[in-house]
């Protein structure tokens, strides 16, 4: 999530104010003022000036609702509990169509978007982040032994009960361990712990009243983003930390300058209630922008180095050789994906707020509940919608080996002598 859409959220909850700040009294500042009296006696700006001096020192006594930062953070919990009985619903819905366990294929048909999206929503559970690291290593070696597993299966325990437990192992441990290095990746920047961390920091940017607040929870946020898609990357291809910094640098400073930069902009240039209604429409676009330079410049020194090409096993069809035209391909495509998810994350919460009755009657009884409700509707959408964007397309890219590089062209397949059709590569999440 990234400062855009806090700010197209912040317009749904009631102003709050503790003491004025620099963005309460933006449309009042001395030098906003002075520029809107151009036209004016320099008489005139001067007192206008002296005014706002005055009422800056002397703040009168704010009317105005404070956040209910318990309810919130209570609908934040909520809203946790909701994406992940989503993903428990999933799951026990497609218990009994289990199909045989195997490590190199797919609990769901990966051809169509449902198949994926089942996939995603099981993938970005929040509850696999109580899994311990031992709970993860017994997983994982299930996983391993499956074979032994099936043949040593005790009389009386169906088949289907094995394929569900093995389908649930490669889950707790594909969630916490990288699937090119094999290593753990840290909780936060888990697929399963985007809504869990990213949550407080959206509500610490709900309840932020300065600049310097903002900016210090957007640069948390656009950190957090940029770690997630570093981690969730296509590791075949090492990266220097030096890279990794320049990455990181580039990828947050580009992400907030379009963010507060356009916001800036627009403050300046117009009337505070036309600037207003102005950042309402500035926010998507300015979000897209912003989260999809994240995502490209973290990923981009994989197109330099190349990723590898596998076969239908899985198995690298040229060790030690990478693919810089499926490397480009893949972080396109996650690029693409990430553009995508802005689009339910703004538009499904203020609709719902107006257009369902539970909602809209509760906050006409209650404006109370205005920000704890959003805060809700906000994450669920953003739960939900992650896995339906990264859904959209598969997550092993395939590639015909006529459009990869001349290398890949006269390769032969090792079992059957005959020359490779497709290629296969991990676009990364």
């Amino acid at each position: 999530m990234n400062l855009p859409q806090i700010a197209s959220f912040r317009h749904m909850a009631p102003t709050l104010r503790r003491s004025p700040s620099l963005k309460d009294n933006l449309s009042t500042h001395p030098l906003l003022l002075r520029t809107r009296c151009k036209s004016s006696t320099a008489s005139e700006a001067k007192e206008a000036t002296k005014e706002v001096i005055g009422t800056a020192a002397t703040p009168k006594p704010s009317t105005s609702e404070n956040v209910p930062i318990g309810t919130t953070l209570l609908a934040m919990s909520l809203a946790i509990a909701t994406v992940s009985s989503v993903a428990a619903i999933t799951e026990n819905a497609t218990s009994s169509t289990c199909p045989r366990f195997d490590p190199k294929e797919q609990r769901f048909d990966q051809s169509t978007f449902v198949g994926r999206l089942s996939k995603m929503l099981l993938a970005c559970d929040p509850y696999l982040l109580i899994c311990s690291h031992d709970e993860v290593m017994r997983c994982k070696a299930l996983v391993e032994n499956y074979e032994t597993i099936y043949k040593e299966r005790e009389e009386g325990v169906e088949e289907i009960v094995l394929n569900r437990k093995l389908w649930e192992a490669q889950r707790v441990a594909s969630a916490a361990l990288h699937p090119d290095t094999g290593d753990s990746i840290p909780h936060p920047f888990r697929m399963s712990g985007y809504v869990p961390f990213n949550g407080p920091i959206c509500v610490a940017m709900v309840a932020s009243q300065s600049t310097s607040a903002l900016l210090f929870w957007s640069w948390m946020n656009q950190s957090q983003n940029a770690l997630v898609n570093y981690y969730n990357r296509n590791a075949s291809s090492p990266m220097t930390n030096e890279t990794l910094a320049k990455s990181y640098a580039a990828a947050v400073g580009s992400a907030l300058t379009v963010a507060f930069g356009l916001a800036t902009f627009i403050q300046k240039r117009f009337e505070p209630q036309r600037a207003k209604n102005l950042l309402r429409w500035v926010a998507f676009p300015s979000s897209v922008v912003a989260s999809s330079l994240n995502c490209y410049i973290v990923r981009s020194p994989e197109i330099s180095s190349g990723i590898s090409l596998v076969d239908e096993n899985g198995l690298d069809v040229l060790p030690g050789e990478t693919s810089k035209i499926a490397a480009e391909r893949g972080v396109n495509l996650t690029t693409m994906s990430r553009a995508v998810l802005q689009a339910p994350v703004f538009f499904l919460p203020p609709l719902l707020m107006s257009s369902v009755p539970l909602f809209a009657n509760a906050v006409a009884k209650n404006p109370m509940l205005r920000v704890p409700m959003s805060t809700y509707l906000l994450l669920v959408c953003f739960g939900i919608g992650l896995p339906a964007s990264v859904a959209i397309f598969p997550q092993m890219g395939e590639i015909r080996v006529e459009e990869a590089e001349e290398k890949y062209r006269n390769l032969r397949h090792e079992s059957t002598g005959k020359g490779y059709e497709v290629l296969f590569y991990n676009k990364g999440l």
